[in-house]
């Protein structure tokens, strides 16, 4: 209980230092959302009608720092995340809520394909040590995810759709087909993704791969894996239970991380497919000064990893009653 309590604290603290700093950092950008205005009606709005945007936006000038920063602690509570500059006169739930499904189906998926497979040849090749999957997949996989990841991305669209025409070369899904949920549409949206989602995973595989290799190294020379072996268990058995098992316990964190970073998109390869997830949704509003998406998704995004990074912790210290004892 102690140990869940500390945990709690733990989140708590950090979610509130993310917020301050959620509402500091996009104020520290030159110029400002008023100037953003004008910029975009290239100054040919009067005074009073840039007035009227602010208040409609909520954006008040005149009032002090610590002032806004009480009224936005105040609208996060109500759940009310203003209203965007980009897409004005949208509220910034309702963007966001357009985005996030692209970015959970993609991102989302993608990233939990290259842990599982990263995982699975990690343990293979570090358990059949120097044979043919140790000796050729971790060294092409770890090149591999040294490359960018829009240079792998324009690479796949020249091959697989402009050479061999597999795979669209961009966007969500056809124009020609409904947005309406059906079984056209959902397929429609997975061919769309194939190329994408195979850019993340080709590129982040290699990481998984090599962690989880060297962390299964490390524990097959453990003791109890001797003694494993000498009662006699099944290589299966020894392999995932009792080697796999705590091989993997370091890559946990570091796969909650990457769920929890999952929401804010692979803005390259977004860029690169013109998909549209959150990654571009990012840039937009970074483009525009828009305070509002900003802080909107810089909060999803930290909420994000502060809750797998806790569910980590947890499921570590179900698999590892040790971990319970040290904290």
């Amino acid at each position: 209980m102690g140990y869940l309590v500390r945990r709690l604290e733990f989140f708590l603290v950090t979610l509130w230092a993310a917020l301050t700093l959620n509402f500091i950092l996009p104020r520290l950008l030159p110029g400002g959302p008023e100037v953003a205005l004008r910029t975009r009606f290239h100054g040919r709005v009067s005074p009073g009608t840039i007035k009227s945007l602010e208040v409609a936006l909520g954006i008040h000038t005149q009032q002090g720092q610590l002032q806004q920063y009480l009224e936005y602690l105040g609208n996060l509570l109500h759940g009310d995340l203003g209203v965007s500059l980009g897409f004005y006169p949208e509220r910034v739930t309702q963007v966001i809520m357009v985005a996030l499904p692209w970015t959970l189906g993609l991102v989302g998926m993608a990233t939990v394909i290259a842990f599982v497979l990263g995982t699975l040849i990690g343990i293979f090749g570090a358990w059949r040590r120097g044979g043919l999957l140790d000796s050729v997949l971790p060294p092409v996989f770890v090149v591999i995810s040294a490359f960018p990841y829009f240079w792998v991305g324009l690479i796949c669209i020249l091959l697989f759709s402009i050479t061999l025409g597999w795979f669209p070369q961009a966007f969500g899904s056809s124009s020609e087909v409904t947005s309406e949920l059906s079984l056209p549409y959902v397929l429609d949206v997975l061919w769309h993704s194939i190329l994408p989602a195979f850019t993340i995973v080709l590129t982040s595989i290699g990481g998984w791969i090599l962690t989880m290799r060297n962390n299964m190294i490390t524990t097959l020379a453990e003791d109890y894996i001797r003694m494993a072996r000498a009662k006699g268990l099944s290589p299966t058995r020894i392999m995932f239970q009792y080697a796999a098992r705590n091989a993997i316990l370091p890559n946990l964190v570091g796969f909650a991380m990457s769920l929890g970073f999952v929401i804010s998109g692979a803005l390259l390869v977004e860029i690169v497919f013109n998909y549209p997830g959150l990654g571009t949704f990012l840039l937009q509003a970074v483009n525009n000064e828009d305070f509002s998406l900003m802080q909107g998704l810089f909060l999803l995004i930290t909420v994000a990893v502060l809750l797998a990074v806790v569910a980590a912790d947890f499921l570590t210290a179900w698999l590892d009653p040790r971990t319970r004892e040290r904290a």
